[in-house]
């Protein structure tokens, strides 16, 4: 930018100065320039220590100050803040939240894993370490269908959410493979947005490749991280898995249980599975849960039964979750 002409003082009371250049001035103010050698050899290396100290740097740029114990407060705001205003100014009203294992493989790629195992027990079949891991890898090739179910819930869910009361609803997971994967592609399939939450581990990780980009988020506190996951929800679906799909269901049990939350449907997809990892039953008979908590949940199978269910859930309720008559997929 070229700096305008320098203005020529006049004793004119109705002159009127051109605007300051927003940029640059004509004479520096005495700031400008560090103290020059000449008055003080020792000022140039004094300078360059201050400006090199981490105190000189801005808190926003220093990040040992930001990840300090004392500081957690503001990171705690930040995690919250980011993620909360990209949703909203995407538009993101409502969410159907769901969880399951990340080792619930494709069908085809659990196939394959099972195929590799069996070979090499064929080879060595007195090596009972290859034994246990091929009985492992063929229960989850059995629980692979869950994976196709997860991914055509999500594509009803996706294509019907364009219609759902007060604002658009979207399939949200917690961004990493196997079963979130599912239903962010799902989601993918149909040409809808989807959100994925991930979590900083110690560990290297990659979210799934079908999470809408601008929608994909990195937490530091799994707490901000499970806030954001019901503070839209309308719907939790869990499918078989392990502990970070039970850290999940439990705490929405527990917030619903205790009206915390408003009640949302909590659906439990894979009936077999479930009972067989949580005895609801014998909680409500040892007197730990009441019978009524046996009324928060259900269990369903089908894509169609879970979308289904969720629906009749909300009719039930007087408060219809989608506008328009037609409520299966377009």
């Amino acid at each position: 930018m070229t700096a305008p002409d320098k203005p020529t003082h006049t004793d004119s009371g109705g002159h009127i100065p051109s605007p300051a250049n927003p940029l640059q001035r004509h004479e520096p103010l005495p700031w400008h320039h560090p103290k020059p050698p000449e008055e003080d050899p020792d000022a140039p290396e004094r300078v360059r220590r201050i400006l090199a100290n981490a105190s000189y740097r801005e808190a926003i740029e220093d990040s040992d100050f930001l990840r300090d114990d004392q500081t957690r407060g503001p990171r705690l705001q930040l995690d919250y803040l980011k993620p909360e205003l990209t949703l909203r100014d995407h538009g993101i009203e409502h969410t159907v939240v769901a969880f399951g294992s990340t080792r619930l493989v494709e069908p085809s790629a659990a196939q394959a894993h099972v195929d590799t195992l069996r070979a090499q027990v064929a080879e060595h079949p007195d090596h009972a370490p290859a034994r246990r891991q091929l009985a492992t890898a063929e229960r989850i090739l059995a629980k692979s269908r869950y994976y196709d179910v997860a991914r055509e819930f999500s594509a009803i869910a996706s294509q019907a959410g364009r219609h759902a009361h007060g604002g658009r609803l979207v399939v949200m997971t917690g961004g990493g493979p196997g079963i979130m994967e599912a239903a962010n592609r799902g989601a993918h399939d149909t040409g809808a947005e989807s959100v994925g939450l991930n979590i900083r581990l110690p560990h290297e990780q990659y979210p799934n490749p079908y999470i809408t980009p601008a929608l994909c988020f990195r937490f530091h506190y799994f707490a901000m991280r499970k806030l954001h996951f019901l503070l839209r929800a309308r719907a939790l679906v869990a499918f078989p898995g392990g502990f970070g799909t039970l850290d999940e269901l439990f705490g929405t049990l527990t917030l619903v249980q205790t009206r915390s939350i408003a009640p949302v449907p909590i659906v439990l997809v894979g009936e077999s599975y479930w009972r067989r990892a949580i005895d609801f039953a014998y909680l409500a008979d040892e007197g730990v849960i009441d019978p009524e908590d046996m009324e928060l949940f259900w269990y369903a199978e089908s894509a169609q039964e879970i979308w289904d269910g969720i629906l009749a859930w909300y009719e039930a309720a007087g408060k219809p979750l989608i506008e328009q008559a037609d409520t299966h997929a377009e």
